[in-house]
């Protein structure tokens, strides 16, 4: 048996063009129907690790990170909204919106793969932080997202208390760094090639073909 094509996702629960990359990409692999012949594993990244608990205001964030302007920033807001309602996601950007640290998340994201849930989870909380307004550092927040996708969640949230749990995510956010990785999302195959940002759809399915047909 054909060994399965391995994508890494290297992306943050809080950035919107991971989002659009990976529906993008889930739309290149519907299309060329090979669902089967791929496995997608998720790898942590955070846009903001020095994010205090209680966020941040996402307008002044964004102000003071890449120094855009609120109409450069409505803009942006608009076309990621438009892209979103094309690939069936949902982008509710609002008065008061905050970025919020998203430790927590990558920590549940690992015990989920244990559950081959982590897709599933990825998607619960980015559709909580962008379309349910909810603050994804929360631990109800994260509980409930956890219920929706059919796992233990005390046993999940325990995770959050353990170090061991916690050194994990951190060593690998520095492998991925230290392999050169600092902007997301970053879309690996085999650990041999990879490409950065939300590709077109037609981008990937060039990708997967040439790499499935291998």
């Amino acid at each position: 048996m054909k060994e399965k094509l391995k994508i890494d996702i290297v992306s943050d629960v809080v950035c919107p063009w991971c989002a659009i990359g990976f529906k993008r990409l889930e739309k290149a692999i519907e299309e060329l129907g090979i669902k089967d012949q791929v496995e997608i594993e998720w790898q942590p990244f955070e846009l903001n690790p020095g994010m205090p608990p209680e966020g941040q205001d996402l307008t002044e964030h964004i102000t003071e990170k890449y120094g855009s302007t609120i109409e450069q920033q409505q803009e942006s807001r608009e076309t990621m909204t438009d892209i979103g309602e094309e690939l069936g996601f949902k982008f509710d950007y609002f008065e008061g919106m905050r970025m919020a640290n998203t430790f927590d998340a990558h920590v549940l994201l690992e015990y989920a793969k244990d559950f081959d849930k982590q897709t599933e989870l990825k998607l619960r909380l980015m559709n909580s932080f962008f379309s349910e307004r909810k603050d994804v550092s929360k631990r109800d927040v994260l509980k409930q997202a956890l219920l929706d996708v059919g796992l233990n969640a005390d046993e999940a949230l325990a995770k959050l208390d353990s170090e061991a749990a916690r050194y994990e995510v951190r060593n690998k956010q520095g492998e991925w760094k230290n392999l050169g990785v600092n902007s997301v999302p970053t879309i690996v195959f085999n650990m041999k090639s990879a490409v950065t940002g939300a590709q077109p759809v037609a981008t990937f399915k060039q990708i997967l073909g040439e790499l499935i047909s291998e």
